[in-house]
């Protein structure tokens, strides 16, 4: 505890003038007229008599007295008391505020953490609502709300500290809202015609040679024909964006002299990341941002962003005041029995407290902002069942999919979940209500442990090739609720997956603790890169496999940039903080001999899975015969070209075909007409000799051709091989064969 000296000296520092001082004289305060409450945030607009201005409206329910902060481009500052309280609001107009104007707000209240009171008005706050943020967060002690060094750590939170924080963090910016979009197209592709493919807006453009110098590693570098293209050769129907809500940088990481390169510390949910802009952070980055939406629009390509709204970057009670905390501590966050502490379901210090109506208001504010206003057309949310707790169990009828599931907008744009936390009864894999899809880890394991032989037996195996129907045939749900990945951003690369028995993350200077342990990973008889031209051959079968496997699975495939390159972060299976060459795509692997088979392949799986509705199904699959041949929607076969019995779903295997019907899709095309597509079968062999597979006879075929062979290196065009019925064929060790059904 400290005394109520020390608490006064500590005061005494904290700037009191409430208006600039300029050689010595202070300069009027401008009055606020009383403005609206609605909407939040700040919005420039005519107010009475045909003034222009802003108007700005913060909610801080227990505050005594909010003061609007004004900044010139010098840096001084000037204090406007917002007078006017409307349903827990404070807001105001003040004439003359045009956009471009940074401000900020400090509010004052009692100082009581122990009932969780942490108001601090020596601590300038950003506006949650900020259309756009200047400048960079950095961690010094005055941006603490207690004192940081305080000599006994287990009372530290409870000391204010009164320095004044002002100049240490970023201010928002008044943006101007004048886009109508009426010349954007959007896609709107289908989920079940969707392709995913997950990029990070400054990795994706870094290096790439093509994007000119000064726009690498922004939005307008996304927007460069040169990314254009490659994402529009290689197929891809959306990209689903790392965070590019305003983040800040975590204080353990700046010691080290690094940085949060991925981005899930969010601390403004309207802004866009101002780092990534090429053309300014005074407002141009929104401009710039809408610019590379329309751009992807224009390509075909949906926008997905990766949203975190389970936590901020206010972390825990030790962490910096920045915004929340000092708003409403007590009305923003989750906190336990003692209010002193923050309740933790996101393993980030605290957890947003949804239920609440003005939380819950500000996340759909800003998932409505971003549709509406920034053009994006989904949402993939981080740790989504953290949002999904009612008081504290995870609840399918919470307020906040209670909300997304009725709201006009948000319901018609493509949701998905990342459906765990680290709290207790977090993991909810397959129990979101419809309209959701989410991520499925099951596939992900039930792919890897198969190429890597560790499946115990193909039950698993069959459900996560055909739609995961274990997982989602309730409700109405459908095959594309499940999004097929087998990697994402967290994790190995899928070349470091058949490279790596072990993480390598000695980089993030953690002493390779973090990051998972058990990654399901198999290096191909050698650690590392190697010159054994045998193990980096076997390698990139692996990753033909792989990418195969995922492309011809029902579900919506997730690719993860890079992958198709064969990128690869050397063993670090938590690049969160590597914002250098281990995380940004080496752009030259499309020109290796070695390396760009598997783009041209990935391609062409892709292309031929936009072709083929039997590969992307939007029902599940029945397995029973419609027509008296006997020939059913789905069957699985054994290498000895029999249908599988049910023990055999239970016998350790290392093959397994795969038939898909063409003949029998349920539904109808736009016009009324059946859909009718090829049947095919696909044969994956894990198994390190090769193996004898019965190709099954009518009613399934009179003969076969082979489009995909994945124990080829060249992979430009089919091998188109043809193979009569009931012949037995030889199958490659560690192979996947697509054969289409020819007769």
């Amino acid at each position: 505890m400290t005394s109520a000296a020390e608490q006064q000296g500590a005061r005494a520092r904290a700037p009191r003038a409430d208006a600039p001082v300029v050689n010595g004289t202070a300069l009027p305060v401008p009055a606020a007229w009383p403005g609206s409450s609605t909407p939040l945030g700040a919005r420039f607009r005519v107010g009475p008599d045909g003034v222009a201005g802003t108007n700005f409206a913060l909610w801080a329910a227990g505050a005594e007295a909010v003061r609007l902060c004004l900044f010139d481009e010098q840096g001084r500052e000037t204090r406007i008391p917002l007078t006017e309280l409307t349903h827990e609001i404070w807001h105001g107009f003040v004439p003359g505020v045009l956009p471009g104007q940074r401000y900020g707000y400090r509010v004052d209240g009692r100082w009581d953490p122990w009932t969780g009171a942490r108001w601090n008005p020596a601590k300038l706050l950003l506006d949650p609502y900020a259309r756009a943020v200047d400048g960079e967060f950095g961690l010094p002690p005055e941006v603490y709300g207690h004192v940081r060094d305080w000599p006994d750590q287990q009372v530290a939170d409870t000391v204010r500290d009164d320095r004044d924080s002002a100049p240490h963090v970023p201010k928002g910016v008044v943006v101007h809202d004048d886009d109508d979009w009426s010349d954007d197209h959007r896609p709107k592709t289908p989920w079940a015609d969707s392709v995913i493919y997950e990029l990070h807006v400054r990795g994706f453009t870094r290096l790439h040679p093509g994007i000119p110098a000064e726009l690498r590693g922004t939005y307008a570098g996304l927007a460069h024909p040169a990314a254009v293209e490659h994402l529009v050769n290689l197929g891809v129907t959306a990209v689903e964006l790392l965070p590019v809500h305003q983040f800040a940088h975590e204080d353990h990481l700046l010691k080290r002299g690094l940085r949060n390169y991925w981005g899930y510390n969010s601390i403004g949910y309207f802004a866009p990341h101002a780092a990534y802009a090429a053309s300014g952070t005074t407002g141009q980055q929104v401009g710039e941002f809408k610019r590379m939406v329309r751009a992807l629009h224009a390509a075909g390509i949906e926008v997905v962003l990766d949203v975190v709204y389970n936590h901020t970057a206010e972390a825990g009670e030790l962490g910096p005041t920045l915004s929340l905390k000092g708003i409403d501590n007590r009305g923003y966050y989750r906190l336990q029995d003692d209010a002193r502490r923050f309740a933790d379901y996101t393993g980030c210090g605290n957890t947003l407290h949804v239920v609440r109506p003005h939380v819950l208001r500000l996340i759909t504010d800003s998932l409505r902002y971003w549709v509406t206003e920034m053009g994006v057309d989904g949402f993939r949310f981080d740790l989504a069942a953290a949002l999904a707790r009612s008081m504290h169990d995870v609840d399918m009828l919470s307020p906040f999919l209670a909300v997304i599931a009725q709201d006009p907008v948000l319901r018609r744009v493509k949701l998905i979940a990342e459906p765990w936390d680290v709290g207790s009864g977090g993991y909810q894999v397959g129990a979101f209500p419809p309209l959701w899809t989410e991520w499925n880890d099951h596939y992900r394991d039930a792919v890897r442990d198969f190429w890597r032989g560790a499946l115990p037996d193909v039950r698993d195996l069959g459900y996560r090739l055909s739609g995961s129907s274990d997982l989602y045939a309730w409700g109405g749900r459908r095959p594309y609720a499940s999004v097929n990945f087998i990697t994402a951003h967290d994790g190995y690369t899928l070349r470091d997956l058949v490279s790596y028995q072990a993480k390598h993350n000695e980089a993030n200077g953690e002493n390779n603790r973090d990051g998972a342990g058990d990654n399901r990973s198999w290096n191909c008889g050698a650690e590392g890169e190697t010159a054994d031209e045998d193990v980096r051959a076997l390698r990139r079968r692996q990753l033909r496999n792989l990418l195969t496997t995922l492309l011809l699975s029902t579900g919506v495939p997730m690719l993860v940039a890079g992958d198709e390159l064969g990128r690869t972060q050397r063993g670090n299976n938590n690049a969160y903080c590597q914002d250098n060459e281990i995380s940004w795509l080496d752009w030259t692997l499309l020109d290796d001999p070695d390396w760009r088979p598997l783009f041209d392949l990935t391609s062409r799986l892709i292309r031929l899975r936009h072709r083929h509705p039997v590969l992307r199904r939007r029902a599940f699959f029945s397995g029973r015969a419609h027509s008296a041949d006997g020939l059913r929607d789905l069957a699985w076969f054994t290498a000895q070209g029999e249908e599988m019995t049910e023990g055999d779903w239970y016998a350790p295997a290392a093959t397994l075909g795969m038939y898909l019907s063409g003949r029998d899709i349920p539904g109808r095309d736009e016009r009324g007409a059946p859909v009718l597509d090829d049947s095919f079968l696909t044969v994956l062999h894990a198994g390190d000799r090769p193996a004898q597979f019965l190709l099954p006879g009518p009613p399934w075929a009179e003969r076969y051709e082979v489009l995909v062979d994945t124990s080829r290196e060249d992979q430009e065009e089919a091998p188109g091989a043809v193979h009569g019925a009931g012949t037995t064929i030889t199958v490659p060790a560690r192979t996947v064969l697509l054969l289409k059904v020819a007769g």
